[in-house]
C-alpha cells in the first residue's frame, strides 16, 4: 500500500498531494494556509495537513516525489541568457541567488523541509508528465488523447500524449520559448493585467470586444501550422531576456503602449482580448484535431494552465472532435503535485487504476482540503463572542439558508472539505440568486472589490442543466462554458442596445440579458458547473432546498475571497472576510451569522484587513 506525497514549489502555487494505493487522500495549495496569493515557497502547509489528514508521518512515505526537473530547467535558463547576452543581465542577476541558493539543491531542500525524517529516494517527474498524470490518471477513461499546454516546464511549453490503462505516453512536444500559455501571458500584460493571474481576466473581457486584431497576431506575432504547432516571432517579446513580457515593437503593433494597470479599459484592450481568445481557440483546435489522428482515441484529457481557459474547452466539446473531453480542475502548477504523486503510482510502480471500472474520476469532486467540525466553528465563534445560530438539524438550516438567497441576500458558504484548485466548486463558496439583474455588479464592487465586467458562473443541479444551458453532460469542476438556453434570453429595448455599445463597461454589465442576469454573461454564455449529490452532497441539497422555494435549479457561485486574497480557508479566515465585505450571511457548517446581529464594524479594521492582500 505505497504511501505517496507529491509536491510543487519554488515557482508558482505551491501544492501538495498524497496518494495511498491509488486513493487521492488529500490536495491543497500553500496559499490557502500562509494566505499569500500563488505561495511559491515550500509548501510545509500543505504537507503538514496532508499527513496529518492520512494520519501518518515524514518516515512512513513511501516516496516523495517533485513535479519537474530543476536541472533541466535550470540548463533552459542559462541556454536562454546566453543566447540573448549581454541583454538580460539584471533578470539574470535576480534570478541566480535563489537558484544558487534552493533550486539546485532540492533534495537537501526537501528533507530540510520534511524535518530530516524522511531518508528514502526522491524522485522527479517531468513538468508535462506530471501535467499529463494529473488529468489522465484521475479521469474515468481507459484511454484517451492527452494534450498539455502552459507557459513553459523545463523545455517544453505543450505536448501530445496518449494515455491507455496506467500507461501514459508522450508523444509530440512544442519547445520553449514558443508557447501559446507565454503568448496568452503577454496580451495580459499588455492589457494591464498581473501574469500567472489575470488570464482569467482577459478571458472575461473578450466577449465585450472584436476580434479585429486576429490577423495583425497571425501575421506578425505568432505563425500557426495545420497541426496546432506554432513559431513566435521573438523580436515582438522581451519575456526571455527582460522583466517585461513585451517590448516597444510589440506596442507599435497595437498603437501605443501597454495599458497601465487600474487604469480605464478601452475598446482597444476589449479588442485585443477578443482576438488573442479567437486565436488560442484554434490553436487548441488545431492540436485537438491532430491529437485525435496522433492517438485515435474518443476521449481528450486537458492540463496545464491553458486548459483553465474553459471558454476554449467550450469550443472544443461542441467541435466534436472527440466524444469527451476532460479538464482537471487543478490545471495549472498546483496539480503537478497530484500528477506526480499518480505518475509514480500508476506510470512507475505499476499500479492499476481501481476507479475506472466504476466509469467516473477519482478526484471527489476535488474536495481534497482541510474540513472542521460544528464544535471547532463553536468554540471558534464563541471565542470572539460571535453572534449566530445553531441549526441542530440540516433541514431546518437548508430551509434558512435557502430563504436569506431568495431575499436576494448574498451568502458566505463554508461547508466540507476546501477545494483543490483556482475554482471555488461549493465548499468555500459566496452564493446568491441568479434571477437578481443588480446581483453580479453588487457582488463584484461590494463583496470582491474587483472589476465589474467580471463574470460570475451559475450551480446548475446536474438533473436541470439541460433546461438552461446548451449542454448535455456533467461539467462538476466548472471548466466548461455553453450558452444559456435562447429561450431565457431577453430582448434588448432600442434604449438597452445603446448602453450595450458604451465603452463604459459598468453600464453593459447591468444590462439584463436573460432570465438569470447575474450568471449570463454579454455573450450569452455562461461558465457553469453541475451538482450532484455523490459529489456535493450538503451543497446539492441547499440548491434542491433553493428550488422547491423558487422553482429555480440555478444558483450564483464565486470564490468565497476578496480580490487579492487566497480563497478562504479555515472558520477564521471565513469570518474575516465576511466582516471586511458587504456579505449579508456567513454559513459556517450548521452555525449562522446574520450581518444585522453582528456589532458594527470598526472600518479601519476593515480597510486594515482589505489593504493587508496585494490587489492583482
Amino acid at each position: 500500500m505505497p504511501s505517496i506525497l507529491g509536491l510543487s514549489a519554488f515557482y508558482h502555487d505551491s501544492a501538495a498531494a498524497l496518494v495511498v494505493d491509488g486513493d487521492i487522500v488529500a490536495a491543497a495549495q500553500e496559499e490557502r494556509f500562509t494566505r499569500i496569493k500563488h505561495d511559491h515557497e515550500f509548501p510545509k502547509h500543505a504537507v503538514d495537513y496532508c499527513l496529518k489528514e492520512a494520519g501518518i508521518t515524514p518516515e512512513q512515505l513511501d516516496y516523495v516525489v517533485f513535479y519537474d526537473k530543476p536541472l533541466q530547467k535550470f540548463d533552459r535558463l542559462l541556454e536562454t541568457y546566453l543566447a540573448f547576452a549581454p541583454q538580460g543581465l539584471q533578470s539574470f542577476m535576480m534570478a541566480m541567488p535563489l537558484w544558487l541558493k534552493t533550486k539546485l539543491h532540492l533534495p537537501r531542500e526537501i528533507r530540510k523541509a520534511l524535518g530530516g525524517r524522511y531518508t528514502k529516494r526522491i524522485a522527479f517527474t517531468g513538468h508535462h508528465e506530471s501535467h499529463a498524470a494529473s488529468t489522465f490518471f484521475p479521469s474515468r477513461y481507459e484511454d484517451a488523447a492527452i494534450l498539455t499546454l502552459d507557459g513553459v516546464g523545463e523545455w517544453d511549453t505543450a505536448t501530445i500524449g496518449h494515455g491507455q490503462g496506467n500507461k501514459l505516453k508522450i508523444l509530440k512536444t512544442l519547445h520553449f520559448p514558443h508557447s501559446l500559455g507565454l503568448l496568452y501571458s503577454a496580451i495580459t500584460y499588455f492589457c494591464g493585467f498581473k501574469v500567472n493571474s489575470g488570464e482569467y481576466k482577459l478571458m472575461g473581457l473578450a466577449p465585450y470586444g472584436e476580434p479585429r486584431f486576429v490577423d495583425t497576431i497571425l501575421k506578425h506575432l505568432v505563425d500557426v501550422k495545420p497541426d496546432g504547432s506554432l513559431a513566435m516571432d521573438m523580436s515582438y517579446f522581451n519575456y526571455c531576456q527582460g522583466l517585461t513580457m513585451t517590448n516597444d515593437k510589440f506596442a507599435s503593433l497595437f498603437g501605443g503602449p501597454a495599458r497601465n494597470p487600474e487604469s480605464a479599459i478601452t475598446q482597444r484592450e476589449m479588442d485585443i482580448a477578443a482576438s488573442i481568445q479567437k486565436v488560442t481557440e484554434e490553436v487548441v483546435l488545431r492540436m485537438a484535431r491532430h491529437a485525435k489522428e496522433l492517438t485515435g482515441s474518443k476521449n481528450l484529457c486537458l492540463a496545464g494552465g491553458v486548459a483553465l481557459n474553459c471558454v476554449a474547452n467550450g469550443k472544443l466539446l461542441r467541435a466534436g472532435i472527440f466524444d469527451d473531453v476532460f479538464a482537471t480542475p487543478a490545471s495549472g502548477d498546483a496539480g503537478g503535485a497530484l500528477g506526480a504523486a499518480l505518475f509514480v503510482h500508476h506510470q512507475l510502480l505499476d499500479q492499476p487504476r481501481k476507479h475506472v471500472a466504476a466509469k467516473k474520476d477519482s478526484l471527489k469532486g476535488s474536495l481534497l482540503g482541510p474540513k472542521f467540525s460544528n464544535e471547532e466553528i463553536r468554540a471558534f465563534l464563541d471565542g470572539k463572542q460571535v453572534r449566530y445560530t445553531f441549526y441542530e438539524q440540516e433541514p431546518a438550516l437548508l430551509e434558512a439558508v435557502a430563504k436569506e438567497m431568495a431575499s436576494e441576500k448574498v451568502i458566505g458558504w463554508f461547508s466540507g472539505r476546501m477545494e483543490f484548485g483556482p475554482r471555488a466548486l461549493g465548499a468555500r463558496s459566496i452564493i446568491g440568486d441568479p434571477r437578481s439583474p443588480a446581483m453580479q455588479s453588487q457582488m463584484n464592487l461590494r463583496i470582491k472589490f474587483r472589476e465589474s465586467f467580471r463574470p460570475f458562473a451559475p450551480c446548475v443541479l446536474i438533473e436541470d442543466v439541460d433546461k438552461y444551458f446548451d449542454h448535455d453532460r456533467e461539467s462538476p469542476y466548472m471548466l466548461m462554458v455553453a450558452d444559456v438556453k435562447k429561450e431565457h434570453w431577453l430582448p434588448l429595448t432600442p434604449e438597452q442596445v445603446q448602453l450595450m455599445k458604451d465603452p463604459d463597461l459598468r453600464k453593459r454589465v447591468n444590462v439584463p440579458r436573460s432570465t438569470l442576469p447575474a450568471i449570463t454573461h454579454v455573450d450569452m454564455s455562461a461558465r457553469l458547473q453541475t451538482v450532484d449529490e455523490e459529489r456535493h452532497g450538503r451543497y446539492w441539497r441547499l440548491m434542491k432546498e433553493f428550488k422547491r422555494q423558487t422553482g429555480c435549479g440555478v444558483i450564483i457561485n464565486t470564490s468565497f475571497n476578496i480580490r487579492g486574497e487566497p480563497i478562504v480557508c479555515t472558520p477564521d479566515d471565513a469570518y474575516r472576510c465576511f466582516m471586511a465585505s458587504d456579505m449579508d450571511v456567513l454559513v459556517l457548517e450548521n452555525c449562522v451569522l446574520r450581518r444585522s446581529e453582528q456589532p458594527q464594524q470598526d472600518e479601519s479594521a476593515r480597510k486594515k484587513y482589505i489593504e493587508s492582500f496585494k490587489l492583482d
